[in-house]
């Protein structure tokens, strides 16, 4: 398989433990309080959203991630969203080792 699946999958799984948040006022919301470990947007976000979550991440100091289409990440997670945060450090961590392999 493939590491762009392995971290979608990871993405439906995380969202199935419940370490997930999604949508833009959410993981910013989330960034401030210092719960978000990493953040996944889709490369087709609206630029005023891009511009709102970049400045959060940048703020909180944490990876960002734009790999993936909004389809892509509606089926990872089940809901049609294109700003994620990840709560737990283990899922963030497990996601960032198949995106340094090559997704």
């Amino acid at each position: 398989m493939q590491n762009k699946q392995k971290a979608l999958n990871l993405l439906g799984l995380a969202m199935r433990a419940g370490k997930v948040i999604a949508g833009t006022e959410t993981v910013i919301m989330g960034l401030a309080k210092q719960k978000v470990k990493v953040v996944i947007i889709a490369s087709d976000l609206h630029e005023n959203s891009l511009e709102k979550v970049n400045r959060a991440v940048r703020k909180a100091n944490v990876q960002l991630v734009d790999l993936f289409t909004a389809d892509e990440l509606a089926h990872a997670i089940g809901k049609k969203r294109k700003v994620i945060g990840i709560t737990d450090q283990g899922f963030a961590k497990a996601l960032a080792k198949n995106i340094n392999e090559g997704v």
